[in-house]
C-alpha cells in the first residue's frame, strides 16, 4: 500500500472513531488533512491542481443529500479531504462505494433497530413529497427532524475508501 492510500485510511479511521462516539468529525481533521494533502502533492510533484480538483470532487459528490438534510457536514468535508488525497478520479470511485455501502448500512442499521418498514416508508413519503411539492428537504425525516436511528457516516466513507483502494 502507498503512503498515500495509508494516510488517508488513517483520516478516516479517525474521523470514524470520532463520529461513532460524538457524531462530530471535527473541522480540525477535515480542513488539517485537506490542506496536507494539498500540501503533500504540491511538494511531491501531483500538484495542487490534481488535489484540489480531488478535493472539490469529494466536496461536490454529496452536497445535494447534504442540503435536503441526510448528511451532516462533516460527512462532506471528510469526502473532501480524502479527495486532497486520492485526486479526483479516485474520489468519484470513492463517492459511488461510499453511497452504495451507506445505502446496505442504512438497511442493516434499520433492521438491527426495528426501523425498516418506518424507513421505507419515509423514503417513499419522501419521493411523493417531492413529486408533489419539488425536491426540497423534509424536516420530519431528516437527520435533524428523524427519531429514527442514526448511522455515523464516517462507516460508509471508510467501507468506501477501502472499496476504492482495493478495486484499483
Amino acid at each position: 500500500m502507498n503512503a498515500v492510500y495509508a494516510v488517508a485510511i488513517g483520516i478516516s479511521v479517525i474521523g470514524c472513531v470520532t463520529d461513532v462516539r460524538s457524531r462530530r468529525i471535527p473541522n480540525v481533521l477535515t480542513f488539517g488533512a485537506a490542506i496536507a494533502g494539498v500540501m503533500f502533492h504540491s511538494a511531491r510533484g501531483a500538484g495542487a491542481l490534481f488535489s484540489v480538483a480531488g478535493l472539490v470532487v469529494g466536496g461536490a459528490a454529496f452536497i445535494i443529500p447534504f442540503a435536503l438534510g441526510g448528511l451532516g457536514a462533516g460527512d462532506i468535508k471528510l469526502l473532501a479531504a480524502l479527495g486532497a488525497w486520492l485526486g479526483p478520479r479516485d474520489t468519484v470511485w470513492l463517492a459511488l462505494y461510499t453511497g452504495i455501502s451507506g445505502g446496505v448500512l442504512a438497511i442493516v442499521v434499520a433492521a438491527c433497530y426495528g426501523y425498516l418498514r418506518q424507513a421505507l416508508s419515509n423514503v417513499w413519503l419522501l419521493l411523493a413529497h417531492w413529486c408533489v411539492s419539488g425536491i426540497r428537504p423534509v424536516h420530519e425525516i431528516s437527520l435533524e427532524g428523524s427519531s429514527g436511528p442514526r448511522l455515523a457516516y464516517a462507516v460508509p466513507i471508510l467501507a468506501g475508501l477501502v472499496l476504492t483502494i482495493w478495486l484499483r
